[in-house]
């Protein structure tokens, strides 16, 4: 994909929605995927921790495909190297998942690199002081993902964006209800996985929190 293309563009606001192996097993990553898109998800991050490296390739570069045809980006979690094998438009990092200015070097200036800082500012200023293109907090309720992570203050988001300027986007336990709540902190992206893909129609709950933000 070329630096110029408007899917390697992170857009201004909306849904980013994780796909989740348990929730999405085989060809429903793809179908499930695509109705996100069709839903009008944003951004897709591609998440797994179990296949091997073969598998998660063979996935990536057609999700990709998918998400180039809705001119949406793709990021990969954790792994820079899968990211520049598939195509995709970036990486996710953690805070032990490499280098981002590794990253950078790897997958060019016009790569979308998102940056986990928790609920900890310095953390923030820290990535975007490194080049992060956005920068993600959470979780701020009960996770069904992450259970067991730390909880974050909403102001953290709110001091995040004044202090950098970064686009923020907020994970963990995020559903319609509490949604509003987020946004108004300043969120830029919701980023939900059970909240779309654990849902029975999958287009139409991507299309209502996408609507949040209208």
């Amino acid at each position: 994909m070329t630096p110029t293309s408007s899917a390697q563009v992170l857009p201004s606001h909306g849904l980013y929605v994780i796909t989740d192996t348990h929730l999405l097993p085989g060809e429903k990553l793809f179908n499930g995927v695509e109705k996100a898109l069709l839903g009008g998800a944003a951004v897709v991050q591609y998440r797994n921790k179990d296949a091997s490296h073969a598998q998660r390739l063979a996935e990536a570069t057609k999700l990709q495909t998918i998400c180039h045809q809705y001119d949406r980006p793709l990021i990969i979690n954790d792994d820079i190297q899968l990211a520049a094998a598939s195509g995709a438009s970036g990486v996710h990092l953690g805070q032990s998942d490499g280098s981002l200015r590794q990253a950078r070097e790897q997958l060019g200036n016009h790569a979308i690199i998102g940056v986990t800082c928790h609920g900890r500012l310095e953390l923030a200023l820290k990535a975007a002081q490194e080049g992060a293109s956005y920068l993600a907090f959470g979780r701020f309720f009960t996770s069904k993902t992450k259970p067991n992570a730390l909880p974050a203050n909403l102001e953290v988001i709110t001091n995040a964006k004044q202090a950098t300027g970064l686009p923020t986007v907020a994970i963990g336990g995020i559903n319609l209800d509490n949604a509003p709540q987020v946004i108004e902190a300043g969120a830029d992206f919701l980023a939900v996985i059970h909240g779309v893909f654990g849902q029975e129609n999958i287009q139409e709950q991507s299309y209502r929190f996408t609507a949040l933000y209208s």
